[in-house]
């Protein structure tokens, strides 16, 4: 038995037909922790959809409005890079309720995984790059508005810029200071706003085009290794942590700064991306900060490589926190 739990419905499942984003890789990853004996059916909880009103508390009334009545624009469908359907609509929100579910979880229990979700380019009045809504910024305002947190971290570990993150919560100021270091690549920090801090760890010469400031922004040159990556995480999370105490960490652990993705550039292996994860869950528990961990992206030329990823991410939790 893990000393977490983690969230998954059938219903992840994205009805996208024939697309990059590998649709059944919720599937396979609960799958492939109960064949692997990581984890047992009964660490496994299954998700509520979250309601209308639990998706407005992060994103506009007339968009959910068009989600909801399938009005989208063609414009919004191609910026959205989905096929439009209430079927997926459906997934969307029951993603948001078991990162909500997740949230509470690991608040009680120190870690949670949602087995999907990390929908982190959903701006608060459009979707974009696969995103139809934020999950993780869903689950945070409702942890806030339940008053079971105020001040929460997100840290973005997908190769991507966590634009939609930055968007919904913008930092208060733009002070440009750069993080020390010797490593290729730069890091510029902003003035937080008072209740969540954002830190992107991505890929600079890649989707998306337009990068609004996170709270840390770091900005990594192609082909980055495992040893840069990971010195450049430890110092972004030590700089953030030194700056602002959270009541929650929010870990978007994306698979795609692998060296085998589609639509990465970077050059991390298997075993890197679970020391990263080692790190986050590390620093976590040794300040005695909640994480609530969502999967985002993973484009691997071979599926199996992404499941394994993110089924490694669990593995390295239980491995930090069961201790």
């Amino acid at each position: 038995m893990l000393p977490f739990k983690l969230v998954y419905g059938d219903g992840y499942f994205l009805p996208i037909g024939s697309h990059v984003f590998p649709a059944e890789k919720y599937r396979l990853i609960k799958e492939r922790l109960l064949a692997t004996k990581v984890a047992e059916p009964s660490d496994i909880l299954a998700p509520k959809s979250a309601s209308d009103d639990d998706i407005r508390l992060a994103h506009t009334e007339d968009y959910v409005r068009k989600l909801t009545t399938g009005t989208l624009s063609a414009a919004d469908e191609a910026l959205l890079e989905l096929p439009y359907s209430k079927q997926l609509v459906d997934a969307f929100w029951l993603a948001a309720g078991g990162s909500i579910l997740a949230a509470e979880c690991a608040l009680r229990d120190g870690v949670a995984f949602n087995i999907g979700g990390g929908f982190h380019h959903a701006y608060p009045g459009h979707g974009e790059g696969f995103c139809m809504i934020h999950d993780v910024a869903v689950a945070i305002r409702r942890m806030q508005k339940d008053k079971k947190i105020q001040r929460a971290m997100t840290v973005d570990c997908d190769v991507h810029h966590g634009n939609g993150t930055a968007a919904i919560f913008p930092p208060s100021g733009k002070a440009a200071n750069k993080l020390p270091s010797a490593l290729p690549g730069s890091a510029v920090t902003s003035e937080p706003n008072d209740s969540v801090f954002t830190i992107s760890l991505h890929q600079q010469n890649n989707y998306p085009a337009i990068k609004p400031p996170s709270s840390i922004d770091v900005n990594l040159p192609d082909g980055t290794t495992d040893d840069q990556y990971l010195s450049w995480l430890d110092n972004a999370l030590s700089s953030g942590l030194r700056r602002f105490t959270p009541d929650l960490i929010c870990y978007v652990a994306g698979a795609d700064p692998y060296r085998e993705d589609q639509l990465g550039g970077l050059a991390l292996t298997i075993e890197g991306l679970k020391a990263r994860d080692t790190l986050v869950f590390k620093v976590a528990k040794a300040r005695g900060i909640p994480v609530m961990v969502t999967y985002a992206g993973g484009y691997a030329r071979k599926v199996e490589d992404t499941v394994t990823i993110h089924s490694n991410t669990v593995v390295a939790a239980k491995e930090v926190f069961a201790r």
